[in-house]
């Protein structure tokens, strides 16, 4: 069975979603024979490389809010991704452009090293604070993660896998995806957001079912 997950590497409930995913595949009989697929979204392909402030600057400024009440809202976001294991630091986080994060994902993926480096890509965001638009930092997670620093140099400094990425975003539009995350159970079945564990075990399930009917 193959399970393609749309995700943004800066997007707080990718991260809660994958853990809740992860969740409901160990709790799936045949999670051995399951394939995970990380594909490419971008929530703002237009946000800058750098940007001086944090999620909450971000959150007040696109939404139109205060601080105080951008605060509030990723707190309680904060909250619910402590419930999944995992640490947020929102006031650390910085809203960068996703774009050389996901590019070097389709290189990891070569590699067969795609979901380890999709994890430390989202812990380095939303826990380390670390910058994922700099070149600098992204190859030094790559290396963690056992890519070669050379190849990884090369493309970065390079285009390559842009247009990958960009297919990946189209292909979550033309099935129908408004947001992310989206799971996608072979081209069968399709659920959207992060949901609770029980509804990606029911669709593990279902989709077994339908390619093994007994």
């Amino acid at each position: 069975m193959k399970v393609e997950i749309w995700s943004d590497v800066v997007c707080p409930w990718c991260y809660i979603g994958r853990r809740r995913f992860e969740k409901a595949l160990s709790e799936f009989e045949h999670s051995d024979q399951v394939e995970v697929i990380w594909r490419s979204f971008q929530l703002d392909p237009d946000a800058p490389r750098d940007y001086a402030g944090n999620v909450n600057d971000m959150l007040a400024e696109h939404y139109g809010i205060s601080l105080a009440q951008a605060k509030s809202k990723n707190a309680q976001v904060a909250e619910l991704a402590a419930l999944e294991g995992l640490e947020y630091h929102l006031d650390q986080a910085h809203p960068v452009n996703s774009l050389d994060a996901h590019r070097l994902l389709h290189l990891a993926a070569q590699h067969h090293l795609q979901s380890e480096m999709k994890e430390r890509l989202q812990k380095a965001y939303f826990t380390d604070g670390k910058v994922i638009s700099d070149p600098d930092t992204l190859v030094q997670l790559a290396i963690e993660v056992g890519l070669d620093e050379a190849e990884v140099r090369r493309m970065l400094a390079s285009d390559d896998f842009a247009n990958e990425v960009q297919a990946d975003i189209n292909q979550a539009g033309a099935l129908g995806s408004t947001g992310v995350p989206f799971f996608v159970f072979d081209q069968k079945y399709a659920v959207s957001g992060a949901q609770p564990v029980k509804v990606f075990l029911k669709a593990l399930e279902s989709t077994w079912s339908s390619s093994h009917p007994e």
